[in-house]
């Protein structure tokens, strides 16, 4: 399968669910966004990093790095390979200066370390096309839907799935495009999936 690019557009505090917060990946030259709800450590460590922040202490990511450069250890790329049941599956493609590696790992801590290290994150299509949210100039087409996709270790809360049970079918849209105006994919997300859940009944 051909692998897709993905780059970091986004990282913001859930207003729907306690503690955790909205990634959004986007597609390199692309139109396709890829919201992921990760918690707030995994969320810190990936903000620290991006921000060039230098914490008193080494996280747990930044002492990760520096073991494995130690031992001349590298990450050559992390590829998003799976989606079951809303949840991402990622693997860290290493090199020991003698052969690659895989290994396995939750998406949120793959793309801390792939800041870390300056590596490329990928995904394949069939993820983006039952996963992504497309950009079509100032509207959202939703692809394929599922539920609300999450770090294996993160479920949504139950508020989360009736917040938006009140709204018409046109306040929905409305919706549904301000959130897209004010890059708020997880929010977008949540009524992606209040949309798909009608039109299924």
């Amino acid at each position: 399968m051909n692998k897709i690019k993905l780059e970091i557009v986004g990282l913001s505090y859930s207003q729907t669910q306690s503690g955790a917060y909205a990634l959004v990946l986007g597609e390199v030259n692309g139109r396709r966004r890829l919201p992921i709800i990760i918690g707030g450590f995994e969320a810190q460590a990936i903000a620290i990093e991006i921000e060039k922040l230098t914490p008193s202490r080494p996280l747990t990511h930044d002492l990760f790095k520096t073991f494995a450069s130690t031992f001349g250890i590298s990450i050559h790329e992390v590829i998003i390979y799976n989606l079951v049941d809303g949840i991402f599956y990622a693997k860290l493609i290493c090199n020991n200066g003698k052969k690659d590696i895989e290994i396995d790992a939750r998406t949120s801590d793959a793309i801390a370390l792939a800041i870390r290290f300056d590596c490329p994150i990928y995904t394949y299509e069939f993820i983006l096309a039952s996963a992504g949210i497309v950009i079509e100039g100032n509207d959202f087409v939703f692809l394929e839907n599922l539920e609300t996709p999450r770090e294996e270790q993160s479920t949504a809360g139950e508020g989360s799935k009736t917040a938006y049970a009140s709204y018409t079918d046109d306040e929905l849209k409305a919706a549904l495009q301000q959130a897209l105006q004010e890059e708020a994919y997880e929010k977008a997300a949540k009524i992606r999936d209040e949309i798909s859940r009608r039109k299924s009944s």
